[in-house]
């Protein structure tokens, strides 16, 4: 195939190339950060919490200026009576649970590497959550202690494997201290997975697992918020009467009815809207390349009809159905790659008005190969139809066209 004749043709007819080519570069652009996206999200509708979602509830009481050890003795000897309870401790979050710890953290004192959450649990929680140590120690009943402000002065902690390779990478976190302003933390376990209460949030998917779990004796810091355990198949029953038990147990607190439900119903609600941006962007894709294709058909059937005559004429002198084919399926080639050149750099400047403004990952380099195959696939496949019609116009009745 003689590319010079295919650009000669493809400079009388600027504007129209112009306009395809440019098309196939906005497709790209999206193409490619639409589908990082979508991955992405799918990813995190998978998220593994570290939890037993299928047998926890949340029970949430607000009660300013209650006392915390009465309310806590309170309620949880009324949640422990509910038939089918398995297990009640007091934490201060669970995954897709309003955040409650946030905080900065450094390795020397001075600078800030990093801002987990701080999961804090009385004793019997890490059990009733069913999280699952990978390596280090259980907690012991002396590093449940009293917060001094926020957490006692030093404390033991779990922290998640995804989060110690961010801190140590390649060493062994157990035994490793780190800093929350003037709170001093030793690591004594590794946790498989413990997500985030808002997982792929404000700080990225990235950070999803950047979780820390700090026993605490219940009291001033930690009251008001429970993790009930029972099995999967009792507990929205145990849930309702769960609710009911703590309302009567501390008639001068109220039940938080959006935080009090099952993690699974926590999860459900947190994930809506991810769900929603998936299906919606799934949808731009589809309608992109769809007008993308319709402008590639339209383009070509439209360069068939005028070249009617030229057609005829090189049937006229020997060329072959196959030659005219090949000769509409490079043309397109070319200003799809055209499209494709340009599309790399829109999609990388995309990417970083994505990085900046909405603290998307950056765009791995993979997507781009991948984007662009497919693109040379949809614009081999939109031009066939005009092609092969151009192949099939018999040599005599073209060259009687005007």
């Amino acid at each position: 195939m003689h590319f010079a004749p295919i650009l000669a043709a493809l400079r009388r007819h600027r504007l129209a190339t112009a306009l395809i080519a440019l098309e196939i570069a906005l497709a790209c652009a999206v193409l490619c950060n639409a589908c990082f996206l979508i991955i992405g999200q799918i990813q995190m509708l998978h998220l593994q919490s570290g939890v037993d979602e299928s047998s926890l509830a949340l029970v949430h009481l607000d009660c300013d200026g209650c006392n915390g050890s009465s309310l806590n003795a309170r309620v949880m000897s009324a949640l422990k009576a509910v038939p089918g309870v398995q297990a009640v401790a007091a934490v201060n979050a669970a995954p897709f649970s309003e955040r409650a710890g946030d905080n900065g953290i450094t390795l020397d004192r001075e600078h800030y590497v990093a801002v987990p959450h701080f999961y804090l649990g009385g004793p019997g929680a890490a059990e009733a959550m069913g999280l699952k140590l990978v390596a280090g120690r259980t907690f012991q009943a002396d590093d449940f202690r009293p917060a001094d402000i926020w957490l006692p002065p030093d404390t033991p902690v779990w922290i998640t494997r995804s989060f110690a390779e961010r801190l140590w990478p390649g060493q062994d976190p157990l035994g490793k201290e780190f800093w929350s302003d003037k709170f001093h933390l030793r690591v004594v376990g590794v946790l498989a997975h413990l997500a985030r209460p808002d997982p792929g949030g404000r700080r990225g998917a990235d950070a999803a697992e950047w979780s820390v779990f700090a026993p605490l004796a219940p009291g001033t810091v930690l009251n008001g918020v429970y993790i009930v355990r029972a099995a999967p198949s009792d507990l929205p029953r145990v849930l309702r009467e769960a609710r009911d038990a703590a309302q009567k147990a501390a008639p001068e607190a109220v039940l938080n009815l959006a935080q009090s439900r099952t993690l699974p119903d926590l999860r459900e609600d947190f994930f809506r809207q991810t769900r929603v941006m998936v299906g919606m962007l799934a949808g731009v894709i589809v309608a992109l390349l769809l007008v993308t294709s319709l402008g590639i058909v339209g383009l070509a059937s439209f360069w068939v009809q005028q070249r009617q005559k030229q057609i005829g004429i090189r049937r006229a002198i020997g060329a072959t159905r196959g030659d005219i084919l090949r000769y509409f399926q490079a043309e397109n080639f070319l200003i799809v790659s055209v499209g494709i050149v340009i599309g790399t750099v829109m999609t990388f400047a995309l990417n970083l008005i994505l990085m900046k403004f909405y603290e998307v990952p950056r765009l791995p380099l993979y997507y781009l190969p991948v984007g662009a195959l497919a693109l040379w696939g949809l614009g081999q496949l939109a031009v066939l139809a005009p092609a092969l019609r151009a192949a099939r116009v018999p040599p005599v009745v073209a060259t009687r066209s005007v």
